[in-house]
Parts: C-alpha cells; structure tokens; sequence
C-alpha cells in the first residue's frame, strides 16, 4: 500500500505527486493478523475486563469467553504455553475435547474465584453471598469440563493447585502433550470438524 505525498516542486507548482511507502506494522501485529486470518485467537496476560470494577471484574470478562467458546459451532483449540494460572486454566479446560493441548514445560494452577471485599457490613454479606454462587457457577461448568466430580473440583481448589503438563492431562484439564510440531500437524488433522453438540 502506498500513501500519496504532494510537495511543493520549485519547477513546477503543479508538480505531480510523489508516492512513499506506508509505514511497516510492528511485528507482533503482522503475527496477530497470520494467526487471525487462519482462525486463531490468542490470550495474553490475565483475562480482565477494563470497564467492570466490581469484585467480579475478572471473572465477568473469563466467563464472557467461556460462553463464546460454548456457542460456536466450530471446534475451539485451546493451547497452554507457559502459565495458565486460575481463568486461563478454566478456558483451557473448556475447548473442544481432543484439541485442547499443553506444552511441555507449562505450568497450570486451579484455584476458587478470590474477590477483594469491603464495604459495609450489608454490602459484605451480599458479596459473600455473590461470591459463594459464583464458586458453585465455576465448579459446576469445571466439573463438566473435566470429567471430576463437583465435590473433588471443589476440594481441589480450596488453595491454589498446580500441574504439570502431564498431570494437568490425567486431571483432564488438556488432552495431550505436545513437544513436536510434527505432533502439532497430526493432532489439527484429528481435531473434529463437525458442529460441537
């Protein structure tokens, strides 16, 4: 793409216009875009919501992916590369079963929703209350996410609880353990294309 620049010429004051070349988008962006256009989504840093400052902030803005994922008819592929600590974990819990894969040396950590509570002595009991229901929310879809009971998600992440990538695969929180990008290719070819039910 090119910008059209008109300067002042002391030969001609009808010069024609020279063109320069638009400025070159930062890598990430050009990486964003691939990733984009081959259907690809990704997460960076924690999953928060920049208008809600409320105690349910963070988790409002997981669960408002978490809906997206469960609405598409295509098949979601989640990936964990690093850390997926609290929210993270929960979404990568929660793509289509068989494409949702960890890397070997990530790191995954279940725990209960925290909230910061203050406020009056009414407003901390209907906090606490908001809270209680949001855990039980969380600990029913994680439970269907993986397969556990509601009684042992609960139990689990009473305190903060971490995998590694292959016991984050025998808790069913991912499907497998990638190490290879010829892996990689073989499990995309595996990965259902039908509607999700």
């Amino acid at each position: 793409m090119l910008n059209t620049v008109y300067k002042p010429s002391a030969n001609d004051a009808e010069d024609s216009p020279q063109t320069t070349p638009a400025p070159t988008p930062p890598i990430e962006a050009l990486i964003q875009q691939g990733l984009f256009d081959g259907r690809t989504v990704t997460l960076f840093g924690e999953v928060t919501s920049e208008q809600c400052q409320s105690i349910c902030g963070q988790m409002l803005a997981g669960m408002m992916v978490y809906d997206l994922i469960k609405v598409l008819d295509a098949p979601v592929r989640t990936v964990a590369l690093g850390l997926a600590t609290s929210m993270d974990q929960f979404l990568l819990s929660a793509g289509t079963k068989g494409p949702h894969w960890v890397f070997p040396s990530a790191r995954v950590m279940m725990h209960q929703p925290s909230s910061g509570i203050d406020g009056s002595a009414e407003d901390v009991r209907i906090q606490v209350e908001l809270h209680r229901l949001t855990r039980k929310h969380f600990e029913e879809k994680q439970a269907k996410n993986t397969g556990q009971s509601i009684e042992t998600i609960h139990r689990h992440s009473e305190h903060d609880r971490w995998f590694n990538a292959h016991e984050a695969v025998d808790y069913e929180l991912a499907d497998h353990v990638v190490s290879s990008w010829d892996q990689v290719k073989v499990l995309k070819m595996k990965t259902p294309e039908t509607p999700k039910p």
